[in-house]
């Protein structure tokens, strides 16, 4: 098969030229784009389309059936309305919340997610929102949870973005997660990872602060911990998930190693498909028609590097023995692939590695469908230039030809815009 070369349209002066101006753009620390409230992205005031949004009148006016008889079956009913599937319950003690009041090492945080939405359960609080705009990335909301016929009241909360546009996402409207050493209240002692996500992180810098099963020879030394200072030392005292809370009040009685391990892989990718975007946005918004030099350099190292990401150049693997991974959790997931004769980008490996075929399912998210189209194209261009077997390119050698071929099968029988050839 033929791989495409660069196409006029889209980035109109070859690689070649620039060695001296790639380096440059590789090198610098501060985000070219613009501040994330200004033109062309408007964050506050574009319209949105996040599917959190579409449904928000109907879920006001009680159009959507929700169960009100108690909180957890509030949530209950919520996660089924949003397509949610309880199995992605992972819970956090650590107070690195807006509602850090109400979380405890006896009251954690329960985190569920799909691909394009995270909600928030905290016993006793509001429920929080995490909706995916496909261009502008992370809208926040919350709202209490109703009782009796009270109707629901949801409010797009400005207060989250204050930590969501750090540089934990590199500056654009992202996920965060935190890995840190939690006291005996929840207050945090010690921070990891800051300013990183990802399945590049070594697993000894993850899961501070978080309730983990199921996770044993991954989650490392600081999963249900808490700590406490000795002098200058930290010590830490281990606690067993549900030692000190009731699994009942939850949605289900786990806070498993893989959802974890999933979900650090889609928060590392929705940032770097965010950043993508932004700079992308930036760039043709400035230069009109025609890429300056630097930001035709910029951008081309964006998708590189946005493609290394894509095929988990970098993943951590698995320690020997891998992970057996909750079952349920493992069912819900992979009805959601795609299929191609068989094959999806879904399906897990959990004995090395995370998945069988190494290409991120989120190429199908909101955030990856709402990149401009000549990022997207060229993002496209530098993909399968990575999955070529007649032309290897030796930074991707780590996937074998078969790999690199069922990948391909895949992208090419799911998605409708790759570009011409490809």
């Amino acid at each position: 098969m033929c791989v495409p070369t660069f196409a006029p349209l889209m980035f109109p002066r070859p690689l070649s030229i620039l060695p001296g101006i790639l380096l440059a753009v590789s090198a610098c620390a501060e985000p070219s784009f613009k501040n994330f409230d200004e033109p062309p992205h408007n964050y506050h005031t574009a319209p949105l389309k996040d599917r959190f949004t579409k449904l928000r009148a109907d879920l006001e006016a009680g159009r959507i059936p929700l169960d009100h008889t108690s909180e957890k079956a509030f949530v209950v009913s919520l996660l089924k309305a949003l397509d949610i599937p309880a199995s992605s319950q992972m819970l956090v003690f650590s107070t690195t919340s807006l509602q850090l009041r109400f979380i405890t090492p006896r009251n954690p945080r329960a985190i569920f997610f799909n691909d394009g939405l995270y909600v928030g359960y905290i016993p006793g609080a509001k429920i929080e929102i995490l909706s995916m705009d496909p261009e502008l990335g992370a809208i926040f909301y919350m709202f209490d949870i109703p009782t009796g016929t009270r109707p629901i009241t949801v409010e797009r909360s400005e207060k989250c973005v204050n930590c969501h546009t750090k540089e934990d996402t590199g500056f654009v409207p992202g996920v965060v997660i935190k890995s840190v050493i939690p006291g005996p209240t929840g207050g945090s002692l010690k921070t990891f990872r800051k300013e990183r996500t990802g399945h590049d992180i070594p697993f000894a810098e993850r899961f501070g602060g978080w309730y983990v099963t199921g996770g044993a020879g991954v989650a490392g030394e600081w999963a249900n911990v808490i700590g406490r200072y000795s002098g200058e030392e930290i010590s830490k005292s281990v606690i067993t998930p549900g030692q000190l809370f009731d699994f009942a009040k939850y949605p289900v009685a786990t806070s498993d190693i893989l959802p974890q391990l999933v979900h650090e892989h889609q928060a590392g990718a929705a940032n770097r498909i965010l950043q993508a975007s932004y700079r992308a946005r930036t760039a043709f918004h400035l230069d009109k028609v025609t890429l300056t030099p630097a930001h035709y350099a910029e951008l081309d190292e964006q998708a590189r590097s946005l493609v290394r990401y894509l095929l988990f150049a970098d993943e951590v693997p698995l320690p020997a023995g891998g992970i057996a991974g909750d079952a349920a959790f493992k069912a819900d997931f992979v009805a959601k692939g795609r299929a191609v004769q068989g094959a999806s980008l879904r399906e897990f490996d959990l004995r090395t590695r995370l998945f069988k075929n190494r290409c991120s399912y989120m190429i199908y998210s909101p955030e990856f469908q709402g990149l401009p189209a000549r990022m997207k194209q060229q993002i496209f261009i530098r993909l399968r230039e990575a999955l070529s077997v007649e032309k290897p390119v030796k930074e991707f050698a780590y996937l074998p030809a078969a790999e690199k071929q069922a990948i391909h099968t895949i992208l090419k029988g799911t998605l409708t815009d790759l570009p011409p050839g490809w």
